[in-house]
């Protein structure tokens, strides 16, 4: 039997498929969300402005200010995720571990808004690591590789109509 590439490659397009059809829907909708998290307050809170554009508190300030809020449930700098200073719209976003986050005025030390902030969670799950470390590795990665073969296969399979039609195409006698 010979191999023919057509229809290997229409097997390996069905079941390649059908493999990565829930990861790979899950890594869309992600994407998706991911891609629209600035327009979607509901992924990641709008940047409210803040007063000046240096900052004139202290961190001090900035941690009182945030352990001022219940929802942050801030009692030491071991509470605190990480913190984004925006000179340019005056503030200071401190993400907490609980997944809050409060933008403080970097002139004021006021509290400027308080959201639950999903994008870090989207993006976990965008690329696995929500799973376990190893997902990404060993689950999302072949994902991935078989969608890189999918589009290849798939490729393949809506040009070689083309190209057979081409090729069976008669070619007009010289000097017409």
């Amino acid at each position: 039997m010979a191999w023919n590439p057509r229809v290997v490659f229409r097997k390996l397009h069905r079941w390649g498929a059908v493999i990565i059809a829930a990861p790979f829907l899950l890594v869309l909708i992600t994407g998706i969300l991911l891609q629209l998290k600035k327009e979607l307050p509901w992924v990641q809170p709008v940047t409210k402005k803040g007063h000046g554009r240096e900052p004139r508190v202290s961190f001090d300030a900035i941690l009182a200010a945030v352990q001022a809020v219940p929802e942050a449930e801030v009692t030491a700098w071991a509470d605190i995720d990480r913190i984004d200073v925006r000179p340019k719209d005056g503030i200071v976003k401190v993400q907490c571990k609980n997944r809050y986050e409060v933008q403080v005025d970097f002139q004021s030390a006021e509290v400027l808004q308080v959201a639950y902030r999903r994008s870090d969670v989207i993006e976990s799950l965008h690329d696995g690591s929500w799973f376990h470390d190893s997902v990404k590795l060993y689950a999302f990665l072949p994902v991935a590789l078989i969608v890189l073969s999918l589009w290849w296969t798939g490729l393949y399979l809506f040009v070689l109509p083309h190209w057979v039609k081409w090729r069976r195409k008669p070619s007009l006698p010289e000097g017409k």
